[in-house]
């Protein structure tokens, strides 16, 4: 079974269509953990009409912590064999828990890629060339038992780029597929559409304290990890 973690906080106008890509799957073996952090507009109302008619979606009612918070619980509630998360405002292609499932067998996690969805158009597929390119935690299917000792930081923006840093420090194995599932809707209110820059410099002191922890190996995958920020976010 795979647990899918789903972080809400007022994220009504996307929710449904979230849900809906799960119920679509063709595979059927999946949980669906809708952990609503704190959120005050209708979104714990519709996670709530939906696990009214579906045992295998869960709400998970939390006081407002940060989306950091909301995906450990989803990870501390998991019961799957596999873990993946996905965003509120995401969605995913009917044949994505089937893919991914399939490529799995001999590894710890399978990378796939993405589509960023406007309102007008969605754009060509995005895939990675190798495991460090994409930094966020979704756009992956994780045996359970590969991420139980990583947590998401608490209190930050940008944890999701610690996450992956610690996830390749940890050497997990990987597989690459050339596939494009996941659905990646720009979202003008997201936190990660708006310029932080303290919080950039908190992510950046982060990543260089765990540079001076690790080996040589991991000193280079970081550092290729800063340098690919920085760029990131001089050309935002």
């Amino acid at each position: 079974m795979i647990s899918i973690i789903v972080p809400i906080y007022n994220a009504e106008a996307y929710l449904a269509a979230c849900i809906e890509s799960v119920l679509a799957q063709t595979e059927k073996g999946w949980q669906l953990l809708l952990v609503d952090d704190g959120s005050t507009d209708g979104s714990r109302r519709i996670a709530q009409a939906y696990a009214a008619k579906d045992d295998r979606i869960t709400v998970l009612p939390e006081a407002h912590a940060g989306q950091s918070a909301a995906r450990n619980k989803g990870m501390e509630k998991a019961e799957g064999e596999y873990i993946a998360f996905l965003d509120a405002d995401d969605a995913l292609e009917s044949d994505w828990c089937a893919k991914h499932l399939a490529a799995i067998e001999g590894v710890d996690y399978v990378q796939s890629g993405y589509k960023r969805v406007q309102p007008s158009a969605v754009s060509s597929p995005k895939c990675p060339k190798h495991r460090w390119q994409f930094t966020s935690p979704c756009m992956r299917l994780y045996r359970r038992k590969a991420i139980e000792g990583l947590q998401f930081a608490e209190g930050l923006i940008y944890e999701d780029v610690l996450f992956s840093a610690d996830l390749w420090l940890s050497q997990a194995s990987c597989r690459i597929i050339p596939y494009a599932g996941y659905l990646y809707t720009l979202n003008p209110t997201s936190t990660t559409s708006q310029s932080h820059p303290q919080a950039r410099q908190n992510l950046f002191h982060a990543l260089r304290t765990k540079v001076r922890k690790a080996s040589l190996w991991g000193k280079i995958i970081i550092c290729y990890t800063l340098t690919r920020l920085h760029i990131h976010f001089l050309i935002q």
